[in-house]
């Protein structure tokens, strides 16, 4: 049952949600891992070239916090650590892809 919205509560709910996608990696590190795709920390670096080590991980504990992203440490020598999206990481996916329409669909003309 949704509840019932007024403008501002509309508009604070979507800045909320929003800010769980503030990051320049964070979109593109959900993209890669769409369709239940379990990931190495290695595929992911390789995939995502132009970020580093650091903000790559830093990225990925807060998608980890925010309910996202699953890390999975398989107690191996050496530990292998693969990441997948949470059954909410996964529900994104939709609104995502929305948004990526709505961006190609920009009438001309307008700034």
């Amino acid at each position: 049952m949704r509840p019932e919205y007024t403008p501002l509560s509309a508009a604070e709910g979507v800045e909320a949600a929003l800010r769980v996608l503030e990051g320049r990696w964070k979109i593109l590190i959900l993209f890669h891992l769409f369709g239940e795709r379990l990931m190495r920390f290695s595929d992911l670096e390789r995939a995502i070239p132009t970020v580093s080590q650091k903000m790559l991980i830093q990225q990925l504990r807060k998608l980890e916090a925010d309910g996202l992203v699953r890390r999975i440490v398989h107690p191996e020598v050496p530990p292998r650590v693969e990441y997948c999206l949470t059954d909410w990481g996964e529900k994104l996916r939709p609104a995502l892809d929305a948004l990526l329409l709505w961006g190609e669909r920009k009438p001309e003309g307008e700034a």
